[in-house]
């Protein structure tokens, strides 16, 4: 396996639904969005130059599904299955992040 080029974490931690944080796992579709990210890794053959990673607390569980992406250190947050093609192409292909999607720089 060669060194990827960007690696992606996507928060599938879980809590009782009554915690007061919530969590990505816990009802807001982490689960599905880790799936997605995989089979759009499959379908663009993309192996060899993005690792994709589940993980656990990412920091701003309210405003999950959270998903971060190195080197560049981009959280993305409220990230759904529907994202996932457009961060492929715009940042994990593309290098540009997916502004609408990132979170603001006092929530990390």
């Amino acid at each position: 396996m060669s060194k990827p080029q960007r690696h992606v974490f996507v928060c599938t931690q879980n809590r009782s639904p009554q915690h007061p944080r919530g969590s990505c796992g816990g009802g807001k579709g982490s689960a599905a969005l880790l799936q997605a990210f995989w089979a759009e890794q499959q379908k663009r053959n993309a192996y060899e130059t993005v690792a994709i990673t589940y993980s656990g607390c990412l920091g701003p569980c309210d405003q999950g599904a959270n998903v971060v992406v190195y080197p560049e250190a981009v959280l993305y947050r409220g990230v759904t299955p529907d994202n996932v093609a457009e961060i492929f192409t715009s940042h994990l292909e593309g290098g540009e992040p997916v502004a609408r999607l990132v979170a603001p720089e006092a929530v990390w």
